[in-house]
């Protein structure tokens, strides 16, 4: 049992800033990678963003230099800082973790709107 929970989603101008955190509880310590997902209206589910235990990242190209994943493994908490927002970041954006690649566990996700 993992349990995720997101926070610090919003409305947002183009150009503004957010950072998403995620705390986790439960049975973490097997999760070797988390990480952040989004899903705009009509679109599947698309990766942001993951890190390793060890702190390794991996981001999806639209992402890379406009937002940072970290993890504080002592607070049990992984963020996501969102800098020079978009329009088309819009999305509900949801924390994931696993054992691996693959997500096991998802949070509820939290509302994210860049508006014009």
């Amino acid at each position: 049992q993992v349990q995720l929970v997101e926070s610090g989603g919003g409305l947002v101008q183009a150009g503004g800033s957010l950072r998403l955190s995620c705390a986790a509880s439960g049975r973490i310590l097997s999760m070797n990678v988390m990480g952040w997902y989004r899903q705009a209206p009509g679109k599947q589910r698309e990766l942001v963003a993951t890190i390793t235990w060890g702190g390794s990242t991996n981001y999806a190209d639209s992402m890379k230099g406009r937002f940072t994943i970290s993890r504080d493994n002592a607070k049990n908490t992984v963020y996501l800082q969102m800098n020079s927002l978009k329009p088309e970041d819009t999305a509900v954006y949801y924390c994931s973790a696993g054992v691996s690649k693959s997500p096991s566990y998802w949070g509820q996700g939290t509302q994210v709107t860049v508006s014009v």
